[in-house]
């Protein structure tokens, strides 16, 4: 009973962790974009005059499927890691970048606040950072899986200022999407 467990349980275990993280964050992110309506068809977002730097529209879905893969495994190195000193503090940090991540998407592409969503990724990418050296107290290589994230970050924020800039008046440019109102 007090055996420790063997090579093929831990792997093992880290396995079911990856097959619980990757699918989960992937489709929670998948959900976010497809709430916001950042797929093709959203008549605000096209309205916009875009950044010479902006990657077609499919790059992004490629991108964030690579990357919340990444994330996926990195946050089950650490879920797998169950007696490391800061692996509550990197899971909550985890969870809290990604819920901000999460809500970027209907911030910006919904509600169409440009400068908000900004500030917001500016959040993000603090938290990310966060969590990428959280994550490097508990498992190295969960760390170094977070540092494309990072990369991305950087780059979608320079996408969203110059969106902000070259469309001062994006917030007006198409009304929101209408909200339906229930009264009991």
């Amino acid at each position: 009973m007090g055996e420790l467990a063997s090579r093929d349980q831990l792997r093992m275990s880290f396995v079911r962790w990856v097959l619980f993280t990757v699918p989960l964050l992937v489709f929670l992110g998948f959900l976010s974009g497809r709430v916001a309506g950042s797929s093709a068809g959203n008549r605000w977002f096209e309205a916009l005059v875009r950044p010479a730097a902006m990657p077609p529209g499919w790059a992004f879905g490629a991108a964030w499927t690579v990357l919340y893969i990444l994330m996926g495994i990195a946050l089950a190195m650490i879920l797998n890691a169950r007696r490391a000193r800061f692996r509550g503090p990197a899971i909550a940090l985890f969870v809290l970048q990604f819920i901000a991540n999460l809500a970027w998407s209907p911030l910006f592409f919904a509600a169409h606040q440009v400068v908000v969503s900004f500030v917001l990724i500016l959040l993000i990418f603090a938290l990310a950072v966060a969590t990428t050296f959280a994550f490097g107290r508990v498992r190295a290589a969960a760390a170094w899986l977070m540092v494309p994230y990072l990369a991305w970050l950087c780059f979608a924020s320079i996408l969203n200022w110059q969106v902000h800039s070259l469309n001062p008046n994006a917030e007006t440019l198409v009304p929101a999407r209408p909200h339906t109102q229930i009264e009991l």
